[in-house]
């Protein structure tokens, strides 16, 4: 039985590799543990599918997957799970920016009873101005919308519980927020410090241009996390936005013109303002926005309805059962 999995994504690191190899091999060697590293392959051009089947070759310990092509960290990452057998599963980056030794540190706060412990690369060695300070924003803004407070939500050094990364399907750059998406089913989670170092060899793979696809999938994942089995709750208060501005105008106009026929004449003003095209149009389109945002969010609970049923997939998740 293997109790801990080391989940590598790799991709044209080919210097780093055989000293990736060796400090990985010493760290888990010394926990006493049973382990395996599983290296992805994600589509490297530069050699380093052969320097990993040689790791592969001196460490028995070590199995490889490899991807047709190069199809990004998150999807990397989600092979890895699927074929890692650990009860921990532990993910880190092959550039020797994060460091094998803390693998240690992990295991003993999970050991503690966490489900999800997170890297925190509190000293980091990266360049401050496109690299940090971004970092630094987007990690306060993550905290802000998912309601999980995590100092370095880009740190790829973590720790789960496979009972709990099994739950979690991840897509577009999604893996950053797995600590967010653990907590949505109902996983412990706490940060702890670990090193960082300077990339030696070859170049980062990742940098402020995902910040546009960040910040998509992080309104996905928000929606996930409070509306993904009640989705008309999300719709139908945009809808009402419109709506109820729209339907107070039309009573408005309503009510000022028969105010006039009656006799009424302080309302001749009103009565002419409401006579204006756009004043005519714009009650009437609110109300079609209204319409079309709640057939949405009508057409969103059916799909997740479908979606629940057709895979037999409960809307909650069962930490344990205690049948005397």
């Amino acid at each position: 039985m293997t109790d801990v999995s080391i989940v590598t994504p790799v991709y044209n690191e080919v210097e780093n590799l055989d000293q990736l190899g060796e400090k990985l091999h010493a760290a888990l060697s010394s926990c006493g543990r049973a382990y395996e590293v599983l290296l992805v392959d994600d589509g490297s051009s530069d050699g380093s599918w052969e320097k990993m089947l040689g790791l592969a070759k001196r460490h028995p310990h070590f199995k490889l997957v490899r991807l047709r092509r190069n199809f990004g960290q998150t999807a990397a990452l989600s092979a890895g799970f699927q074929n890692a057998q650990g009860e921990i599963i532990i993910t880190m980056d092959a550039d020797l920016q994060n460091d094998p030794s803390d693998i240690p540190a992990l295991l003993k706060k999970m050991d503690e009873g966490y489900d999800v412990v997170s890297g925190w690369r509190k000293n980091r060695k990266d360049r401050f101005l496109n690299r940090r300070l971004p970092s630094i924003m987007a990690n306060a803004l993550i905290s802000k919308i998912t309601g999980v407070a995590l100092h370095d939500y880009g740190c790829t050094l973590e720790a789960y519980r496979r009972e709990i990364i099994k739950n979690i399907r991840l897509y577009g750059e999604m893996h950053r927020f797995i600590p967010a998406l653990a907590s949505w089913v109902g996983g412990r989670i706490c940060e702890i410090v670990v090193k960082h170092h300077p990339r030696r060899f070859g170049t980062s793979k990742y940098g402020i241009s995902r910040t546009g696809r960040v910040i998509l999938d992080l309104m996905t994942v928000k929606f996930l996390l409070r509306y993904s089995t009640h989705p008309i709750q999300i719709f139908g208060k945009i809808g009402m936005l419109f709506g109820i501005p729209g339907i107070l105008m039309l009573f408005g106009i309503f009510f000022a013109h028969i105010g006039y026929n009656c006799g009424i004449e302080s309302l001749a003003g009103v009565v002419e303002i409401a006579k204006r095209p756009g004043w005519i149009l714009l009650p009437f389109m609110l109300v079609l926005f209204f319409t079309q945002f709640l057939s949405m969010g009508l057409l969103a609970e059916i799909q997740i309805r479908t979606y629940h049923e057709s895979q037999d997939k409960p809307i909650y998740v069962i930490k344990e059962i205690v049948d005397s």
